[in-house]
């Protein structure tokens, strides 16, 4: 099976919209996001809209897609982004089907690629429940660093909770 990580064109965040607003709360809860603070679907899509139309230095967000054989399997997400030094991810398996089958490694590898050249990042920072133990294995997999475990509200969609912080560091030489 081939892996692809790419870019997600506006026309395909709907999967990021249906994958909250479809999610059951067990999930949201593992995910640490309060369904309560999520936006509309229309008005998240307007977000998007909005964010999409900037350009790279100034965008608050950035979306890739990861596809199994050209079917998404999930996504990625940056947020919290200084263009030029830092930003924060997320990571999502979708298909319930392709979680701990190690393609999130894959993904998550080729994701790190493309944040770091796009947004020209010198480290990059995950910030996933610390009771959910896919994304922390994940991202240990992939090569990010162990930096600490605390409180936090990660972001706009959280509930305060634990989290582990996880950092990829690349200097430009």
């Amino acid at each position: 099976m081939s892996v692809t990580v790419r870019e997600m064109l506006l026309e395909e965040v709907g999967l990021v919209i249906d994958y909250f607003h479809e999610s059951s709360a067990e999930h949201l809860e593992l995910l640490g996001v309060d369904p309560t603070r999520l936006p509309g679907r229309v008005q998240w899509r307007q977000l998007y809209e909005t964010d999409f139309g900037q350009p790279i230095e100034r965008r608050r967000s950035m979306l890739l897609l990861w596809e199994i054989d050209g079917r998404p399997i999930g996504f990625s997400s940056v947020d919290k982004i200084v263009y030029g030094k830092e930003a924060y991810m997320h990571l999502h398996i979708v298909d319930s089907g392709q979680r701990q089958s190690g393609y999130g490694v894959a993904c998550v590898r080729e994701s790190v690629d493309i944040y770091f050249d796009r947004l020209r990042l010198e480290r990059l920072y995950c910030e996933p429940n610390a009771f959910n133990v896919a994304p922390n294995r994940t991202l240990q997999k992939a090569g990010f660093q162990y930096v600490k475990t605390h409180r936090t509200v990660p972001g706009p969609l959280n509930f305060h909770q634990p989290v582990t912080r996880w950092v990829y560091k690349r200097f430009a030489g």
